[in-house]
Formats: C-alpha cells, structure tokens, sequence
C-alpha cells in the first residue's frame, strides 16, 4: 500500500480519480489481510499509481485504465455491501470481466457484482454461487430452458453447479426427485476388474455425485433421501426404459456416452422435468472407433427451441489456478501437434 500525504495534480496525458470507501466498509475489506486485494489489483495495473490514505483511495495513469480501476472499485463496493467478502481471486475475476467489457469482447451487460452475488444455494454455513460470467449464464439457462448442455475442461463447475440447482429446485418443490447418472465407462481402468458385486463396482465410479451431494445437503439425511427414491444416483444403463417425470436428472460425463445413449437418455424426458447433460468433448474415453454421442448431439440439437448449449472455458475454472493453466497447455499441444488430449487422434498409444 502507498500512502500519499497530499492531493497531486497528475501529469499531462494522465488522469486521476478518487474515491472514498464508506465508513461501513473496514479498508481490510477492501485492501485485504495484509494488503493483498491491493497487490492484485496493482499487478493487473502496473503502469497506474493506486494511492490509499485512510479511506481515501486514488488512481493516477492512463485514462482508460484508472476508469477501469473506479469501476472495478464501485463494483467491489457493491459486492462487499451484500455481506459478501472479497477475495483475491473474485477480485482477478472482476477485473478479467470490466476488461472484456471495455475490450469488446464481452457479449453480455452484465456485471462482476451481478455475477459474484447471484446466490444459488445456501447450505451448512457456505453459499454456492457461480463465480464467472459463463458461469452465471449456464445457470441462468437452466432456469429458463428445459434442456441444458453443460461443455467445458474440468474444474469449470459443470456437474457441481447443475447438483445445486437440483437441490434448490427439490426444496423449492419444483420437483419430487433427483437422478443422478453417469455412464459406466472408465477412464483407462476396467470395472471388470474390481472386487465386489456390480453395484461395488459402480459405486466408487459414482463416488464423485455423492461427494458433491454431501456438500450441499446434510449428510445424515441422504441416505434417507436415497432409500425414498427422492434422490437416485445410477449408471446410465439404468435409465432405458424409463419415463422420468417431476424429475430434475443430471446426466454427468456425458462425453463418454455413445450416440446411442445419448438419444435413448434424452427420450427419458417425462413432464415437469428438466435436464441438465455436462461432460468436456476433450477428455473421451471411449474406445477407438465409438463416436461421442456429445459430440453428435450438438450438430443435431443445435439451435431446437427450449434446448441451450452452455459453453465454459479455461477462464472459467474455480479450481487451483493451475488447472486452468494445464487446460490451455493442453489445447496449445494438442493445436500445434494435431494430437487429443497429448495423444495421436486414432491411436492412444502411438508414438510421434
């Protein structure tokens, strides 16, 4: 943080703003523990000269950049009025979106305040809410469409986001049932070879439904949930044959199913349902020569009133700020080397 003792009149060609933080609003809120809010914000900055005295803050550069940086403010502000804290990395993401925004390159008004404080679920003393503007619009679609196409790398929220509108929807009672699927195939594993009986086997490969299931509902209760028929979580193939209606059903992994599949899960449609199908057409594990029916699905769907494509990126990972970075990595191999997920296309285990 610098401190300045008076008011400068900046250079020619510069501009300068200030503003003041409200009295509501501990500068720690603002600036962070230890000043580090205010050390994201001077690294996406370097060529302005933030200033802080008090609760005085200044902005002395370019004119483009210190708007920005009096917008990124009073977003913040508006964000930390709500209740909600700022964090270094909701402060990266703010300043990612007014900088798409200024650039063009955003398609959409809204903005890092209307994103960062749209609750979806309030459970065990945490919120979930989405943290990204592709984010958002994925869960605004899921309320506005019946079904839902959520694509994007791991660690973009897919499946997690879509469970907790589920549970929202359930305690809402806009549905009786959640069902959660998957399709059995494994990522270079084989079930086969697992002890146990069948549902032994699946179960572990279910594992991760459960794990966000008991983020968001009270462990203790899921089990009852689940012995009721009030939530189902099942391998894909449990699903021929069935008409799911007053359902709220979550096809995960979706990437891995064959067009087959795919057609006979979206004919499972029954009334007062909705779908939500995620998966990432970058990571199938099919076996060579099997199609993805995600894959498919889009060239056929593509533009059907009340079904909607939500497509995330690596801008959109919430998880450790190197997953995001592996997943561009990726691509950039894969783009330079003609290759799919770092392997020749046709052939896992070929060598260059």
């Amino acid at each position: 943080m610098t401190e300045t003792p008076t008011a400068q009149t900046p250079a020619q060609g510069k501009a300068r703003a200030q503003f003041t933080v409200p009295a509501q609003h501990p500068m720690v809120s603002v600036l962070g523990s230890g000043d580090s809010l205010l050390r994201v914000i001077e690294t996406a900055f370097p060529a302005a000269d933030i200033h802080v005295r008090g609760n005085e803050v200044s902005a002395t550069g370019d004119a483009r950049e210190v708007a920005l940086i009096q917008r990124l403010f009073d977003e913040m502000m508006l964000v930390l009025r709500t209740g909600q804290p700022m964090t270094e990395d909701a402060v990266e993401r703010s300043i990612a979106m007014l900088r798409a925004s200024e650039n063009g390159t955003s398609d959409g008004q809204e903005t890092p305040a209307e994103v960062l404080t749209q609750n979806i679920l309030s459970s065990r003393g945490r919120t979930i809410r989405p943290k990204t503007l592709n984010q958002k619009r994925y869960v605004d679609a899921i309320d506005k469409h019946t079904i839902v196409f959520g694509i994007g790398p791991a660690g973009t929220g897919k499946t997690y986001l879509a469970m907790a509108k589920a549970v929202q929807a359930l305690q809402s009672k806009q549905v009786n049932r959640i069902i959660l699927t998957r399709p059995a195939v494994e990522a270079g594993e084989r079930l086969g070879f697992l002890p146990g009986t069948l549902y032994e086997k699946i179960d572990p490969y279910l594992r991760p439904l459960y794990d966000a299931l008991h983020d968001m509902l009270d462990p203790d209760s899921i089990p009852k949930l689940m012995a009721s028929g009030t939530i189902e979580v099942a391998p894909l193939a449990y699903m021929r044959g069935r008409t799911l209606n007053d359902a709220f059903i979550i096809l995960d992994e979706a990437q891995n199913t064959s067009p087959e599949q795919m057609k006979m899960f979206l004919t499972r449609l029954g009334f007062d349902s909705k779908i939500v199908i995620t998966g990432d057409v970058t990571q199938v594990d099919l076996p060579n020569g099997t199609k993805s029916g995600l894959r498919q699905v889009q060239d056929i769907l593509e533009g059907l009133d009340d079904v909607h494509f939500s497509r995330l990126s690596s801008q959109d990972v919430v998880r450790h700020k190197l997953v995001g970075r592996i997943v561009d990595a990726y691509e950039k191999y894969d783009s330079h080397n003609g290759t799919e997920n770092g392997t020749h296309k046709g052939g896992r285990n070929k060598r260059k």
